[in-house]
């Protein structure tokens, strides 16, 4: 029988008793230590594969808990929201793989959406859990991106166009999320845009235009395009999006592919800084 502990609760107008349970969460770690050898006993941490989902989460909670203390749950509260969608395409050749491979635990990456060509959306896993899909990343002053955002997975080999279907499926998608969790338009972006130095997906053939149209993303006037002011700095504006610019040939790249899409390397052209300069004036 869980030994229980009585803790007097009193306010202004009340006085009341409550029996506080100091074995919650207890359970799991107990079962863990009973069916785990000796030799993951005694380490810092103990193997995930010896859980069972309800048993991690049970793990997870009572990492978060201060030993000291007593243990009352309040009741008004509610879960972190994420602020940010990052886009990505695949590099797979189905939408079974790609499933497949974010259910195996030695790959450590998942998302949580995938959206297959044919317009099938696939959720694997709730909106307020962070997935492992922006890796090493960084987007203005944020290095953790996985604990904020949302990763969609596009079924995508990376060297193919995007069927109507799937862009289909994703807008109605990204118009969901923007309205449940308040997202702001800017914050719709690329795994490219994060990781300019390992990532170059969505690939170029991706409908950027066409999102930020709908109000997810950023796309520049290309009707009226002026010249940028002498003292306009394009590495400083670039930086102000939210371009990790510890390498600025890398951001470059990444603002080109997604902006300028014919020609992508680390040089600046006239036309390049005009659209950058646009983008700069019309968002931030």
């Amino acid at each position: 029988m869980p030994k229980k502990r009585t803790v007097a609760l009193k306010g202004k107008d009340f006085s009341t008793q409550l029996v506080v349970d100091t074995t919650v969460l207890q359970v799991a770690t107990e079962k863990v230590l009973t069916n785990t050898p000796q030799n993951l006993q005694d380490s810092t941490s103990v193997k995930d594969s010896v859980l069972n989902p309800e048993d991690k989460l049970a793990l997870q909670k009572r990492g978060g808990i201060y030993k000291a203390a007593d243990w009352a749950t309040a009741i008004n509260y509610d879960l972190r929201k994420p602020n940010f969608v990052i886009i990505h395409h695949t590099s797979q050749y189905s939408i079974a793989q790609t499933i497949r491979t974010f259910q195996l635990e030695h790959t450590q990456v998942s998302a949580h959406y995938v959206i297959g060509k044919n317009g099938q959306v696939v959720q694997m896993l709730n909106d307020y859990e962070r997935a492992w899909h922006a890796g090493r990343s960084k987007w203005g002053p944020v290095t953790d991106l996985n604990s904020i955002s949302i990763g969609i997975e596009l079924d995508n080999n990376g060297r193919e166009p995007f069927p109507e279907e799937q862009i289909g499926s994703l807008l109605v998608l990204l118009d969901t999320l923007k309205a449940r969790y308040n997202i702001p338009q800017l914050n719709f972006i690329g795994h490219a845009d994060v990781a300019p130095t390992r990532k170059d997906d969505p690939n170029v053939y991706f409908p950027w235009k066409r999102l930020a149209e709908k109000g997810f993303g950023i796309w520049y006037n290309e009707d009226y395009l002026s010249t940028p002011p002498a003292d306009f700095n394009p590495i400083d504006a670039l930086k102000i999006i939210g371009y990790d610019m510890s390498n600025p040939d890398a951001a470059i790249r990444a603002f080109k592919r997604k902006f300028i899409v014919k020609e992508v390397n680390t040089t600046l052209t006239d036309y390049d800084k005009a659209v950058l300069y646009d983008l700069y004036r019309k968002y931030y």
